[in-house]
C-alpha cells in the first residue's frame, strides 16, 4: 500500500467514526431545560434496532405541559400499572421520540417498559398491530428519571400519519410519586393492571382517565413540516371547554387551517402546532407547592417553549388569570412587563412572537368593572404594537358587538369566560396566517 493510499484509507475510517458518532442521539434534560446526566438507563442491553434511517426534520407533533402533582398518587404513583396516553398528532412523520417528565416526583421514577403505536381508531386503547414499537433510552429498555427531571427517548422508526391518535404507554413496577400529570387533557386515556405495554388489543385497559401522565411531548421526523409553532397560554389554550376527544381546541383548528392553506398552494410556512396551555396559568404568579403546581408563564417558559423542538413561532395568550385570580386589583403595567420579558427571551433564540388580546368575561363570577378596566389597559398596550411582533385580536373576534365586555352568546360555553367549540374555531380563524412567516426582528 502506498503512503497516499494509506492516508486515504485512514481518512475514510475517521469519517466513518465521526458519522456514526453523530447518528447516536440521546437527550436527558432537567425540566428547566438545562442539560443533565442524572437519568440512568439500564436493563436490556440491545440497541434500538428501529433507529431512523429516513430523512426529514424533527418537529413537535404533540405536547402538553406538566401541570402539577396528581392527587392520590403521593405514595405509590402508578406502580404495577400500565399507563396508555392517547395523544393527537398535528403533523405526520416517519420516526418518533417521546419526552417523559418526573418534574413533580419526590423520588426517582423507574420505567421498565415503554412503547409507542398508532391507535387503531379514535376513542380506543387498541393499537394498529404493525405500528407497535418498544421504546429505548440510550439503547436500554429501562430508564430511571430522577425527581424533578425529564428524559428524551431514542428515536424509533414508525410511520405516524398526520391527524392520527398515537398511544404512548409506560409501565413502572415500583412505587414513585406523586405522578407528574396534565389534568385537563380533553381526551380519554387508559390504565391497565400489570405490564401490558405492548398489548395491541387494548382489552386489558379497562380504566379510563381524563389525564395525561408522564408523557409531555412527541416529536416526529417529518417531511411535511419545517418547524414548530408553540401555543403558550392558559385554559383558553388548553381548550378546557372544548368537546372531549374531538380535538376542537383553537390550536387544533389552527393546525388544520394552516395545513389546508399550504396544500392549496399558498405561500406559507410548513409548521406543526403544539399546545403548551395550562388551565389557570398566569404570567406572573406560581401556584402552591415545591416545585410549584401550575408554574407561572415566566417560570415555565424556558422548558415549555424555548426548549421544544425546532420552534419557529410562539403564540402567547396569557393575562386573564393574572386579572381574575389576583386578590387585589392587578397592575396592568406588571402584566405587560411580564409579557415583554417572554418576547425578549424568544427573540434571543430567534423565535417570532405573536400575541393575543385578552377576551372579555362579563357575567363570569370574577367580573368587576375595575378588572374590566385592567383588561382594557392590557389590550390597548398589546394593540399598540409595543409588545409583540404581531397581534391576533381574540377580543375583537369573539366579543358581543352590542356589549364588548362579554363574549358573543354563540361563542360562549356558558360560563362567560371560556369559548364553545364554535368560539374556539373563531379564535383559529382570527389569525392572519401570513403573520407566521418570517423570523424574530433584531429589535422590537
Amino acid at each position: 500500500m502506498t503512503r497516499r493510499h494509506g492516508y486515504a484509507l485512514l481518512s475514510a475510517i475517521i469519517a466513518l467514526i465521526v458519522g456514526l458518532s453523530a447518528a447516536i442521539y440521546v437527550g436527558v434534560a432537567a425540566d428547566d431545560g438545562t442539560t443533565s446526566t442524572n437519568a440512568i438507563g439500564k436493563g436490556g442491553a440491545a440497541r434500538n434496532p428501529a433507529a431512523p434511517a429516513s430523512t426529514g426534520i424533527w418537529v413537535g407533533a404533540w405536547s402538553a405541559s406538566p401541570a402539577g402533582a396528581e392527587p392520590g398518587t403521593e405514595t405509590t404513583g402508578m406502580a404495577g400499572r400500565s399507563v396508555r396516553n392517547v395523544v393527537h398528532m398535528s403533523v405526520g412523520g416517519t420516526s418518533a421520540r417521546i419526552t417523559l417528565s418526573n418534574l413533580y416526583g419526590q423520588s426517582a421514577l423507574t420505567i421498565t417498559h415503554a412503547s409507542i403505536a398508532v391507535a387503531a381508531a379514535s376513542d380506543t386503547a387498541a393499537a394498529t398491530a404493525d405500528t407497535m414499537r418498544r421504546l429505548t433510552f440510550d439503547g436500554n429498555t429501562t430508564v430511571v428519571v430522577p425527581a424533578g427531571r425529564q428524559i428524551l427517548s431514542d428515536a424509533v422508526r414508525v410511520v405516524v400519519p398526520q391527524g392520527s391518535d398515537v398511544l404512548v404507554t409506560t409501565y413502572s413496577p415500583t412505587a414513585s410519586g406523586p405522578v407528574t400529570y396534565h389534568p385537563h387533557a380533553q381526551q380519554i386515556s387508559y390504565v391497565a393492571q400489570g405490564d401490558l405495554t405492548e398489548d395491541v388489543t387494548g382489552t386489558g385497559f379497562s380504566e379510563q382517565t381524563p389525564f395525561w401522565r408522564y408523557v409531555t411531548a412527541v416529536d416526529v421526523l417529518s417531511r411535511d413540516a419545517d418547524g414548530t409553532v408553540v401555543a403558550f397560554g392558559d385554559s383558553l389554550t388548553d381548550g378546557i371547554t372544548s368537546t372531549q376527544g374531538a380535538n376542537r381546541r383553537w390550536t387544533d383548528v389552527l393546525s388544520q387551517r394552516l395545513r389546508t392553506a399550504v396544500e392549496s398552494g399558498r405561500d406559507l410556512p410548513r409548521y406543526s402546532v403544539v399546545n403548551q396551555g395550562i388551565s389557570g396559568n398566569q404570567v406572573l404568579a406560581n401556584g402552591l407547592g415545591r416545585p410549584a403546581d401550575n408554574q407561572s408563564g415566566l417560570s415555565r417558559y424556558a422548558r415549555d417553549v424555548l426548549s421544544r423542538t425546532n420552534v419557529k413561532v410562539v403564540i402567547v395568550d396569557l393575562g386573564v388569570n393574572d386579572i381574575l385570580r389576583n386578590p387585589r386589583l392587578a397592575d396592568p403595567d406588571r402584566i405587560v412587563a411580564g409579557l415583554r420579558t417572554l418576547v425578549r427571551q424568544a427573540h434571543a433564540r430567534g423565535i417570532k412572537v405573536i400575541g393575543a388580546t385578552l377576551m372579555p368575561f362579563q357575567g363570569h363570577r370574577g367580573y368587576s368593572s375595575a378588572r374590566e378596566a385592567v383588561r382594557e389597559q392590557v389590550n390597548a398596550e398589546i394593540r399598540s404594537g409595543r409588545v409583540y411582533d404581531a397581534v391576533v385580536d381574540f377580543d375583537k373576534a369573539l366579543r358581543d358587538p352590542y356589549n364588548p365586555r362579554k363574549l358573543r352568546a354563540d361563542y360562549d360555553s356558558g360560563d362567560h369566560l371560556h369559548p364553545s367549540d364554535k368560539g374556539y374555531a373563531r379564535m383559529a380563524e382570527a389569525f392572519d396566517l401570513k403573520d407566521l412567516k418570517g423570523s424574530a426582528p433584531a429589535e422590537l
